[in-house]
C-alpha cells in the first residue's frame, strides 16, 4: 500500500472515528441517486467536535494558501460546504459568500449570498466531492458573475472518474485533504473494515452507478 502524507491519515482516522464516514460494504448504503454504495460520507458530524474541526478547517487554510497563492474570497457551496468555508474563511481574515444549489424564487432571486467583486480571485470550499456536479454548478455562478475561480478545495473526495472528467472539463482544480484510497488504507489499518473488504470496496469505486455487494 501507498505511504500516506500526515493529512490524509489523520483526516482519514477522525472521519472514520466520529462515524462522519460509515463503510459498509456488506450491506450498502442506497444514495439519493439510486446508486448502491458501501460507504456514507456525512463531513458536518465534524464540526460537533472541536479538535477535529480546528485541524480541518487549519489544513484547509494552509492548502488554499499553498496551491493558489493570494486569494480575495472564499464562498461555500450549500450546505454542507457553507460552515466550512465560513470557518476557513475567517482563519484566513477572508469575505465570505455561498452558493445556492438554484437561485431562490421569491426576494432578490439569488443564487449567490454575500458581496461579489468581478475579478476576484475566489476558492470554492466544499465538504465532499463525488461526482462533482453539484460543486461545478457553484463554480460556473461565481463565474458568471464574473470572479475568477482558481480552484476548489474539499475535506474528502471519492475520486470518482465522472469527477476527475467534470473538474477537467469545467477547468476547475481540485484538491482534498483525502480521498477514498487513503481512507481505505487507514480503514483497514485500524480494523475498521476486514482485509476481504479492500477489493470490494475498491470494486465500487470502478463503476459506482452499477456496483452491487456480493453477499
Amino acid at each position: 500500500m501507498n505511504n500516506l502524507n500526515e493529512v490524509e491519515q489523520k483526516v482519514a482516522e477522525s472521519l472514520l472515528q466520529i462515524k462522519a464516514i460509515k463503510l459498509q460494504p456488506k450491506n450498502p448504503f442506497t444514495w439519493a441517486s439510486g446508486w448502491k454504495s458501501p460507504i456514507y460520507c456525512d463531513n458536518r458530524i465534524t464540526l460537533s467536535y472541536p479538535a477535529i474541526r480546528t485541524y480541518i478547517r487549519q489544513k484547509l487554510s494552509k492548502l488554499i494558501q499553498e496551491e493558489f497563492g493570494s486569494v480575495d474570497m472564499i464562498s461555500g457551496v450549500a450546505t454542507a460546504g457553507i460552515p466550512q468555508g465560513v470557518l476557513v474563511a475567517q482563519d484566513l481574515g477572508l469575505p465570505f459568500s455561498y452558493v445556492r444549489s438554484s437561485a431562490k424564487d421569491h426576494g432578490r432571486q439569488n443564487m449567490i449570498e454575500g458581496e461579489i467583486v468581478s475579478g476576484q480571485r475566489v476558492v470554492v470550499v466544499e465538504d465532499l466531492v463525488s461526482t462533482g456536479k453539484s460543486s461545478l454548478i457553484a463554480v460556473k455562478a461565481l463565474r458568471e458573475a464574473g470572479c475568477n475561480v482558481v480552484g476548489l478545495v474539499s475535506i474528502f473526495t471519492y475520486g470518482l472518474d465522472e469527477a476527475t472528467k467534470n473538474f477537467a472539463d469545467a477547468k476547475c482544480t481540485l484538491h482534498s485533504l483525502c480521498d477514498y484510497n487513503s481512507l481505505i488504507q487507514v480503514a483497514a489499518e485500524n480494523g475498521f473494515i476486514f482485509e476481504e473488504d479492500v477489493e470490494l470496496l475498491k470494486d465500487w469505486r470502478k463503476n459506482p452507478s452499477t456496483w452491487s455487494p456480493i453477499v
